[in-house]
């Protein structure tokens, strides 16, 4: 399989670092996002056994993560990378995968579908988590489809996470049915804070995702439930992506605003609005700096909040490929193209904050 670079990372660290699928490069001084369609094969071949086991430790952070680290009261929060777009690979491949890559945390799904079932919590979250620390990469927060404290897997799942001190999770969404919105929106407030109540048992802390289409979507709605819960134990796992498709004007930076104070997390993706004939206007997903997120001024909010959470980097737009093989390599590609290009503003914007 050929070892797939971007156009982005023809200048490379691969001096100082074997060669890989992403290219060990994550160099700070031309950062420029690149497009999908400029993934360009390498004649140079590589097997994933052989990445899995090599890569990791030989290129660690990266150099740029060296230079967030070098900068007093720069953004110290782990970069990780979101398991869900890394289906194919077992738990047990994550941490050598996403340390090479450069990330240095993952965002761990457990839920249906996810590295780790809900129903197998109770035996293999332990496990999944203690493995991809061994091999040194950070589990801040794992994505969950809880709802209630009355789900089957709320108990196993946060129980577990309190023992292995992962701080924060992301429940699932709550939906509206637009019959009754003040009736549904109760119903979420008595969920959600038995959620949290359990969650804080347990000495876990709930990011709560504004998630377009669903409630929290524009931020409001969920601000008057989420406000009156302990701070301390309950906020927002922001969302620009999301929260500029709801507001794309001035609609994002109030949100931000609103949520700043109790911010946890961060999801790190881009969009743009595109036309389809006889659809109308659609959100079309796309790397990051290719879309309408204006990833500057949001870093630069970050910076003056102060934020030194999780940022889970997502990989949303489609991602070509072939063969299951064939797009886990460009999906690793495209994990490295995103992930230097939020590295680079987000270093950028809390080195200058004055």
């Amino acid at each position: 399989m050929p070892v797939l670079f971007t156009a982005a990372h023809e200048q490379s660290c691969t001096r100082r670092a074997i060669k890989c699928y992403a290219c060990g490069s994550v160099g700070t001084a031309r950062l420029q996002p690149a497009p999908a369609s400029v993934i360009i094969p390498v004649m140079e071949e590589l097997t994933r056994r052989t990445f899995i086991a090599t890569t990791g430790a030989a290129l660690g952070l990266g150099c740029s993560a060296a230079l967030a680290a070098q900068v007093p009261g720069g953004f110290q929060g782990p970069i990780c990378l979101f398991s869900k777009h890394l289906p194919d690979l077992h738990w047990k491949d994550l941490g050598p995968v996403v340390k090479a890559i450069g990330f240095e945390g993952v965002d761990l799904t457990v839920r249906p579908g996810g590295h780790v079932l809900p129903e197998r919590a109770q035996a293999d979250l332990e496990p999944a988590v203690q493995k991809i620390r061994e091999d040194g990469v950070k589990v801040p927060m794992l994505t969950t489809a809880l709802l209630s404290e009355d789900d089957p897997a709320a108990d196993p799942i946060l129980s577990r996470a309190g023992k292995l001190q992962v701080p924060f999770i992301k429940p699932g969404y709550y939906k509206y049915e637009l019959k009754d919105v003040k009736g549904e929106l109760e119903v979420v407030r008595r969920q959600l804070s038995g959620l949290a109540a359990l969650a804080a048992r347990h000495q876990v802390q709930i990011g709560y995702h504004n998630h377009a289409g669903y409630v929290g979507a524009p931020v409001w709605d969920v601000a008057g439930i989420i406000e009156k819960l302990d701070p301390k134990w309950v906020g927002y796992y922001y969302d620009v992506r999301h929260a500029v498709v709801e507001g794309g004007g001035i609609g994002w930076k109030v949100s931000t605003q609103l949520v700043a104070p109790r911010l946890k997390m961060i999801a790190v993706k881009d969009f743009y609005w595109e036309k389809v004939s006889g659809k109308g206007w659609q959100q079309k997903n796309c790397p990051l700096g290719e879309g309408m997120v204006d990833w500057p001024a949001f870093c630069r909010m970050l910076a003056k909040a102060g934020f030194q959470g999780p940022a889970s980097v997502h990989l949303e737009y489609e991602i070509p490929g072939a063969t299951k093989s064939e797009r886990q390599d460009n999906t690793i590609a495209a994990a490295k193209r995103d992930l230097d290009f939020f590295r680079k503003c987000i270093v950028e914007a809390y080195s200058s904050r004055s």
